[in-house]
């Protein structure tokens, strides 16, 4: 019995627009509220066209303002980029607005290319301070001292709960060692997911916001009425995802029926392996292989991702999960954390 969730990326069609993509970003999260689903986190990529989300805080505001239940939050938020305090004022904010409701998820990738990196950062160097970066935002959530000189206003006494991202053995530990909430980014990095998962189970230490391990699991979904129609709209993505690696981002593509005759066999296994953790086809299909991926990794919560060209395409896909994880015995939440 698990709590499901979304994490959407805004993503922007070929023949849509930036607007297009925000405002179907406020329908999906409506709709998986209305399915019962936990969460919905929005993630930050910079330089991309294909990907709306890049102002998080921004579009999460949208978000929470057609919505009333569902949790929002980053899934995540790249600290390297940002100054702790300016994260914590934004979404200290977010938590004055829809009170009970945010989360953030914290990363430490950039996000982007590296000469985007460095016009966020005007320098790499912070990276390494990753972990003192989350030390001191936490501490911003938290109630002022009367002497504290800085304050998050508004952020200081919201204790936003926060989440450690990762798709490597590093967050698994930071993740542990700080007894926070971890998620893994399977849907697009699957290679350590087993070993990171054991990291963070073996050596968390509880906190006093958690006291057990709670692994979070990414997947991504492409549902629909039949194996070959999910197969035609997870192509959208195989695409874009050969786009990235090359070097060639861009709007989300067109489906096609025959991937195979759009990608040449290496670029095709690469994202083959990159997208391994996904469940593709229909109903049937995709029960089956969400069923397989819960119990071969137990997570806490599973969160859902899959960028899909037509918008109606992905809200019915995100229905078909949601109906496949009621089956499996996945839990609708009751009440926030």
């Amino acid at each position: 019995m698990i709590p499901y969730s979304v994490l959407d990326l805004s993503p922007v069609p070929e023949g849509s627009t930036v607007r297009d993509a925000l405002v179907r970003s406020g329908q999906l999260a409506a709709h998986a509220e209305a399915l019962g689903y936990h969460r919905f986190w929005m993630a930050e990529h910079h330089n991309m066209t294909g990907i709306a989300s890049a102002a998080t805080a921004v579009a999460l505001a949208h978000v929470g303002s057609v919505t009333s239940t569902i949790r929002i939050g980053a899934g995540g938020i790249m600290l390297p980029n940002h100054a702790p305090l300016v994260i914590a004022e934004q979404f200290g904010t977010l938590a004055e607005l829809h009170p009970g409701r945010v989360d953030l998820g914290l990363g430490r990738a950039p996000g982007t290319d590296m000469a985007t990196a460095r016009a966020l950062r005007r320098s790499l160097d912070n990276s390494d301070n990753f972990p003192q970066d989350v030390v001191e935002l936490m501490a911003y959530f938290e109630p002022a001292a009367p002497d504290q000189r800085i304050r998050a206003v508004p952020g200081a006494g919201t204790r936003v709960p926060v989440f450690i991202l990762g798709s490597s053995l590093y967050g698994a530990q930071l993740a542990a060692h700080l007894g926070l909430p971890y998620a893994f980014a399977s849907h697009f990095a699957p290679a350590a997911l087993e070993d990171a998962a054991a990291i963070y189970r073996e050596t968390f230490r509880p906190s006093a916001g958690l006291k057990r391990p709670y692994f979070i699991l990414a997947a991504n979904v492409f549902a629909a009425e039949t194996d070959a129609e999910g197969r035609r709209l997870r192509s959208s993505m195989e695409q874009a995802f050969a786009n990235l690696r090359t070097g060639r981002p861009g709007p989300l593509p067109r489906p096609v029926d025959n991937i195979d005759a759009v990608l040449d066999p290496g670029l095709k296994a690469m994202v083959d392996g990159a997208l391994a953790v996904s469940a593709t086809g229909s109903p049937q299909t995709v029960r089956a292989e969400l069923e397989a991926l819960i119990a071969r990794h137990r997570p806490d919560e599973i969160v859902l991702t899959g960028q899909i060209h037509d918008h109606a395409a992905r809200l019915s896909s995100f229905t078909i999960a949601a109906q496949a994880l009621e089956a499996i015995g996945a839990a609708r939440p009751i009440a926030a954390e």
